[in-house]
């Protein structure tokens, strides 16, 4: 569709970038009365990773539905109803999974982790983008987006009155533009809004494809009783780590109902440590640094490509500033860290929560001044370099089995905590359809971090990347780092007893019911009382889930 000066539709928002991120977004603003424009120099359906879903990203996909009244964007916060309404190409994760490795060796069955989250959160999925994001592309057309596909922008000129979005001979009006287009964004590159060198700490680059006829990684090993998790690795994300770097398997074909017979892999390796080689392939890069690791060899052994490897060069950048006056670069136009902890969905869900209502109210008064906006920068800028500062300490740690199991355990218990944290503001919004629910969790003293109104949290969290840092450094030994994490841990009146966070022998982190009955009764004669809190009413919420035959997310 073009739209001609001589018969122009000015619309309230342009979105440039009809993936995930912008159908989203698109859907939310028509939904709510905003004429949207949805710009994208391809069409759908696509190519995308950023595949696996985490508790958090449940509760904010279940916040956006219920919030700005799109049930459709519920569909993606179960893995039933991902199957069931849109379709049975999609993965069950059951599990977060990781097994440390060592060139040369097998892997060793004492250096694994698991955290399986408890039976009411098992909805999460990996998600098959191509089939999710046209979803959401239809969806926000349903609801009165105006798509152009197949229109790449040129140029956007901004005045006092609108933005003008130059796209070959398509000429698009509109008060506000949003650019969720990624990596090459038109307005980052208008602005030179791109940090050079970047802040960011973390170095790694990529390569990823989609395979078939990959090993379940169950099958890879033939371990003892006592070694075995208690739900098998290929039911969630797996992620093989050896010395900065890390292989990932994400499995659509890991339940008896699956129809897709495709598996995301990819390689993330620290860029310094490991350059490319002139002439070599992705996929014999791939190849070659699998080889390294007898089991991980085994783990891709027969598994065939099924498109192009695509392989970047350092995956990490970031903005000097992600809104201004009418333009807002929103999630990967803003920035990226690298796909551990598989944080990508949840943070540009959070960002979306925040921006609509925002958005939404700009349109209604005219005001689309930065000022307006500005918490909207605070919080991309706060979830970059949070994030940043985990992946990279946990990049420093893979070199030490035992000083990962601590940085595992913070970030397992802090993105849970923060889960009940949302989860506790959607609770209340039930009540009483109450927005200042919503608003009143915005504001926080480490914005960005999972549990960012937590001092006792936050305190650990600094003293992970600090005693990391040291580490890498060569100012203190792993041993030592280790040891001071876990004095916090076991000391804090925050972790929970019975999980198992501050135990740096147990491997596997599931609790059955009765743990689940334990940590209650801690919650309620120990915790904290921002824990106590957050764990109860969050109990007694999915107690109700429970016996209505639902899920709490």
């Amino acid at each position: 569709m073009t739209v001609s000066s001589t018969k122009e539709t000015v619309y309230d928002v342009a979105i440039l970038g009809s993936g995930l991120a912008g159908s989203m977004l698109g859907a939310v603003l028509a939904r709510n009365g905003v004429r949207v424009a949805l710009v994208d120099a391809g069409q759908h359906p696509k190519f995308a990773i950023g595949e696996s879903t985490i508790p958090y990203t449940l509760v904010a996909l279940r916040t956006i539905a219920e919030r700005y009244d799109v049930p459709e964007i519920k569909t993606l916060a179960t893995f039933t109803n991902c199957t069931k309404v849109i379709g049975p190409s999609f993965g069950i994760k059951k599990n977060f999974g990781f097994l440390v490795h060592h060139e040369g060796k097998k892997q060793d069955p004492k250096e694994v982790n698991m955290f399986g989250t408890p039976g009411l959160l098992h909805e999460a999925s990996h998600l098959y983008r191509q089939d999710t994001d046209a979803y959401l592309f239809a969806t926000a057309v349903k609801y009165g987006c105006t798509p152009l596909q197949n229109t790449r922008v040129d140029d956007v000129e901004f005045d006092d009155d609108g933005v003008t979005v130059h796209a070959g001979d398509t000429r698009i009006r509109a008060r506000y533009v949003v650019d969720a287009s990624g990596f090459r964004s038109p307005i980052a590159d208008k602005f030179d809004l791109r940090e050079n060198p970047s802040r960011l700490k973390h170095h790694s680059r990529s390569l990823w494809n989609h395979m078939i006829g990959v090993p379940r990684t169950d099958d890879l090993f033939d371990t003892a009783p006592q070694d075995t998790p208690p739900t098998p690795w290929y039911s969630g994300t797996v992620h093989h780590m050896f010395e900065r770097g890390w292989f990932w398997v994400i499995g659509f074909d890991n339940h008896r109902n699956s129809r897709n017979p495709l598996c995301s892999v990819g390689l993330t390796l620290d860029e310094r440590r490991y350059p490319k080689v002139p002439g070599e392939s992705p996929a014999e890069e791939f190849k070659r640094y699998a080889a390294k690791y007898p089991d991980i060899e085994r783990q891709y052994a027969g598994a065939k490509a099924m498109r192009e490897w695509v392989s970047t060069d350092r995956l990490q950048y970031s903005s000097k500033q992600t809104i201004g006056d009418r333009w807002c670069l929103l999630a990967h136009a803003a920035g990226f860290i690298d796909p551990l902890f598989s944080r990508g969905l949840s943070n540009t869900a959070e960002s979306i929560n925040a921006l609509s209502w925002r958005l939404i109210d700009a349109v209604k008064d005219g005001d689309f001044s930065a000022e307006r906006f500005e918490y909207i920068d605070r919080l991309q800028q706060g979830l970059l370099d949070y994030n940043d500062a985990l992946v990279n300490a946990a990049f420093i740690s893979f070199a030490d089995y035992d000083l990962w199991t601590a940085v595992f355990r913070i970030w397992a218990w802090g993105s849970n905590a923060g889960t009940f944290r949302l989860q506790s503001a959607i609770t209340k919004f039930f009540e009483d359809h109450d927005d200042q629910h919503f608003k009143d969790i915005e504001e926080a003293d480490a914005l960005g971090l999972y549990w960012p109104d937590h001092a006792g949290f936050k305190k650990l969290f600094d003293e992970m990347v600090t005693q990391l840092d040291a580490v890498d450094a060569g100012t203190t030994t792993p041993r030592a780092a280790a040891d001071t994490l876990y004095t916090m841990l076991v000391e804090a009146d925050y972790v929970p007893d019975h999980f198992g966070f501050a135990d740096r022998t147990r491997r596997f982190l599931s609790p059955s019911r009765k743990t689940l009955l334990k940590t209650a009764r801690w919650a309620l004669t120990k915790a904290d009382p921002d824990v106590r809190s957050l764990m109860l009413s969050n109990g007694r919420q999915a107690i109700k889930y429970k016996l209505r035959g639902q899920r709490i997310f």
